[in-house]
């Protein structure tokens, strides 16, 4: 495993996480280990926390307007039919957002449901994780995009 991931919001902090796109208000925007929805994206905070209600208030909403940046940045460079955000910390119990792109081109019977129910491999599958030779276009215009709107927003 690569040492960075063992903690990736130090790794974004000292600037050895090669995933962030872009330093926001709140934290890092990073593209997804996976690529099987294009886009993919997730942000991390600035610092660890146990979730978002750990934040204070005001922190709470730049955190939650930063993620809908990066879904701004999903959505024009894209182009899906929509955009889901979501906040668990199940597995890794720190605050952190994943934001999905969802595209018409999905299995039919996959649209209506999150898309933690694809099946594992889409989450394993060597083929199907950020390689720079195949996404490192896609994360430079998303990283563009995302700069456009943060001056924009801030």
């Amino acid at each position: 495993m690569d040492h960075w991931k063992q903690n990736r919001i130090k790794a974004a902090q000292q600037q050895q996480n090669p995933m962030v796109m872009a330093r926001m208000r709140t934290g890092f925007a990073v593209i997804g280990d996976t690529q099987f929805l294009p886009g993919y994206c997730v942000l991390l905070p600035d610092e660890e926390y146990p979730s978002l209600e750990a934040l204070p208030y005001q922190k709470r909403s730049d955190y939650l307007l930063d993620m809908s940046l990066i879904g701004d940045a999903i959505l024009h460079v894209c182009k899906p039919i929509r955009v889901n955000y979501s906040i668990y910390g199940n597995t890794d119990a720190f605050l952190h957002a994943h934001i999905f792109p969802r595209y018409s081109w999905e299995p039919e019977e996959r649209i209506p449901y999150p898309v933690w129910q694809y099946p594992k491999q889409n989450w394993t599958d060597e083929n199907e994780q950020f390689q720079e030779n195949k996404h490192g276009g896609l994360r430079a215009e998303l990283t563009k995009h995302l700069h456009i709107l943060m001056k924009d927003a801030y």
